[in-house]
């Protein structure tokens, strides 16, 4: 079957917009950036890419080179979470006392019905702190399908290169620098921009209001006329 120069041009658009969402959709962790010695809630979103199988597991690595002495999940309806604690090398002090163990991995399993269908995905939310002092703590993350299938999301970054199955990566910028009061800028220009958009809403449905008024106000002056029109040649 031989394609005509527009049907080509459609399909090869249509591919060019389908592969960077194919390539796109794996593991991640957002926000992607924190603080060091501070706290956070971190969200594991985890997509399905297959079109004929059911993700069951999740499983997420936290680092114990520089491990994180507080570690709380958030329940998720349908899915039962569980936690590894790892004995430490070198003990770590802290406020509490001298930290000897830390949870080393967390696993989310769902319950039969719960299963994360086929082009759909879930969120895991996890509060993590005090943040160590180093630059990035990278997640290698276990992803297990109803086929048995397992992939492996851990992949760390390099630079230069893009990884086939990349692990989820939690950028560390230390208190005060500026990549921290970027991204706290950030965060108060998406807020405010949520607000404009609020307004804008609100205006929009003022003025949708008002015209709709209006153009029912004069729909009432016209069926008032005929009315009297008519009871006029009536009488």
């Amino acid at each position: 079957m031989r394609l005509t120069p527009v049907v080509a041009l459609v399909v090869a658009a249509v591919a060019v917009l389908a592969f960077p969402a194919a390539a796109g959709a794996h593991v991640t962790v957002n926000p992607n950036t924190a603080t060091q010695g501070g706290y956070t809630k971190v969200t594991f979103r985890v997509p399905n890419e297959k079109d004929a199988a059911s993700t069951t597991k999740v499983e997420i690595a936290i680092p114990t080179d520089k491990p994180i002495a507080s570690v709380s999940l958030k329940p998720v309806p349908g899915w039962t979470a569980t936690t590894e604690v790892a004995k430490l090398a070198t003990p770590v002090k802290t406020d509490d006392g001298d930290l000897t163990e830390a949870v080393a991995k967390v696993t989310w399993t769902a319950d039969p019905g719960a299963e994360i269908k086929p082009h759909q995905f879930q969120e895991f939310d996890v509060s993590l702190g005090p943040l160590p002092e180093t630059d990035q703590i990278v997640f290698k993350a276990l992803q297990t399908y109803s086929d048995g299938d397992v992939v492996r999301w851990i992949d760390e970054p390099a630079a230069g290169a893009e990884a086939e199955h990349p692990a989820p990566v939690l950028k560390l910028a230390k208190a005060g620098s500026a990549a921290q009061s970027t991204a706290t800028n950030t965060a108060a220009q998406d807020a405010a921009g949520a607000a404009d958009d609020a307004s804008d809403n609100t205006d929009g449905t003022a003025i949708t209001l008002g015209v709709a008024g209006a153009v029912l106000g004069l729909a009432g002056l016209l069926v008032g006329l005929l009315a009297y029109r008519r009871t006029g040649r009536l009488r």
